[in-house]
């Protein structure tokens, strides 16, 4: 009998060549020292604003409490776990290279097949989300709010928050070697947007402010609808965008350039597969370097490109 639910488009194996723990450019343990840096940031950004705001109102913390309802900080808070958990598994699977070819593999590929999709949704949220909150905020609200840049602690957050965040997930496109996310996460996406636009109007309904201005249904009216349209179409775009630049730096790295990755352990092929050295993924590697073109590896692709 089929499986219900979440096994949805996941390759099996999943991530047989470990697209989520190496990069095409740097090793494994360059990567995780870039990852775990990144999460330091955010997660020092975000402790930094509830310290701050909980010290300037005598420990009452009431906007440090509010900012949970903000979509800002909800996904950066996502981008700082993110590249946590990512620089965990990367972490082990640079330690594991050491113990052979069949030892080399990350924690995520021994997880249940749902946490394993949930990882492969959350990667593409946060290589989305950053840059929805980074339009929105800049040619919508920033307009309107003179002290975005006026002091250094606010200049300092908001950059952080509304343009750092995107450059994170810019360098998580571009440097690792993943493939393009299942396209029924772009529902979940959805999903998602919906669920924070519930949060929203349980703010208010509880805490009596509207977390965005454009949400306000005493000034806006009708527009509302316009706003949340708008910001919906803007997220299937962008999601659309991401995974062509996923599809753009596969096609550039490794078809055009053949860099097929730097430390990568094929569990299927028994070997590493290093920029130049052969394409673990369409075929199995020999000991000469050789592509083998043969069913096998055809399944292979099919496989990592669903993953």
């Amino acid at each position: 009998m089929a499986r219900p639910f979440l096994p949805l488009h996941l390759a099996r194996p999943f991530d047989p060549t470990h697209r989520f723990e190496t990069s095409w450019l740097v090793s494994p343990r360059v990567l995780f020292f870039i990852r775990a840096l990144l999460s330091l940031y955010a997660f020092t950004t975000l402790l930094f604003n509830i310290g701050f705001t909980c010290a300037r109102e005598h420990g009452l913390c009431v906007t440090a409490q509010n900012s949970f309802s903000f979509f800002t900080v909800l996904s950066y808070w996502g981008l700082a776990f993110y590249f946590a958990i990512s620089a965990f598994h990367t972490f082990q699977y640079s330690r594991r290279q050491k113990r052979g070819y069949q030892s080399a593999s990350a924690p995520l590929n021994r997880f249940p097949r749902p946490l394993q999709w949930l990882h492969s949704a959350l990667y593409s949220t946060i290589t989305t989300f950053p840059f929805l909150v980074l339009i929105v905020f800049w040619a919508i609200l920033a307009s309107s709010d003179p002290t975005v840049l006026s002091t250094p602690y606010s200049a300092w957050s908001n950059i952080s928050q509304h343009i750092l965040n995107a450059v994170f997930a810019f360098t998580e496109i571009i440097l690792p070697r993943t493939a393009p996310v299942p396209w029924d996460h772009l529902p979940l996406h959805l999903l998602l947007l919906a669920l924070y636009l519930s949060l929203a109007y349980l703010t208010h309904a509880t805490k009596g402010f509207y977390t965005y201005a454009f949400l306000n249904v005493e000034s806006q009216g009708a527009f509302i609808a316009a706003y949340v349209f708008g910001i919906a179409v803007a997220a299937v775009v962008l999601f659309i965008v991401v995974q062509g630049l996923i599809w753009l730096r596969l096609w550039v790295t490794e078809e055009k350039l053949g860099m097929r990755g730097v430390g990568v352990v094929d569990e299927h092929a028994g070997g590493y597969g290093r920029t130049g050295d052969g394409d673990v993924e369409n075929g199995v590697v020999g000991s000469n370097g050789n592509r083998r073109h043969d069913k096998e590896g055809h399944e292979m692709e099919a496989l990592n490109r669903s993953a």
